[in-house]
């Protein structure tokens, strides 16, 4: 947990991984970074989930990240346990990149990971996270560079992602 120092970077916050182990994402130092709410029933799921993959296994041999934070806070679109949760993103996207534990990434219970994300680039209407598959680009040193919309297609920011790894 980041201390009462003002927070400088998502590399000051530990979260919780799906088995509830804590997960320092000061690991994560030297890395781009691409952090997504997800959900399994949601009508952007399949679009998003296989992009995910397509990009991670694109670039992950390039310093590059995707941190997937399930969220159930829009429509309960995310009803299963953290366990269910893995199996149907690994299985039927298989999804190669850290799923964390569930989080909320709006009101008083929000992660305060999620906070950080939120007063770093606020939305197109104000902080709040508006649906499931909000995407944040954090470069290597865990400054957020970009928010992107939940109907953003992770295929069409990876300009953005070519340029924070530095890759022509």
């Amino acid at each position: 947990m980041a201390s009462s120092k003002a927070t400088a970077s998502i590399h000051d916050f530990t979260v919780k991984d799906a088995r509830g182990n804590d997960v320092d994402l000061g690991t994560y130092k030297g890395k781009a970074l691409l952090i997504v709410n997800v959900a399994s029933q949601c009508g952007l799921t399949n679009s998003n989930y296989t992009e995910l993959s397509q990009l991670y296994e694109k670039y992950k041999n390039n310093d590059f990240e995707i941190l997937a934070f399930p969220c159930n806070q829009f429509a309960g679109q995310e009803p299963g346990n953290n366990e269910e949760i893995v199996e149907f993103a690994c299985t039927r996207f298989k999804a190669e990149y850290p799923i964390f534990d569930k989080v909320d990434v709006n009101g008083s219970n929000a992660a305060p990971m999620y906070k950080f994300l939120k007063s770093s680039k606020g939305g197109l209407f104000g902080d709040g996270i508006k649906w499931n598959f909000t995407k944040f680009l954090v470069d290597k040193d865990g400054h957020v560079i970009d928010r992107y919309a939940p109907t953003t297609s992770p295929l069409s920011i990876e300009k953005d992602i070519k340029k924070v790894l530095g890759i022509a």
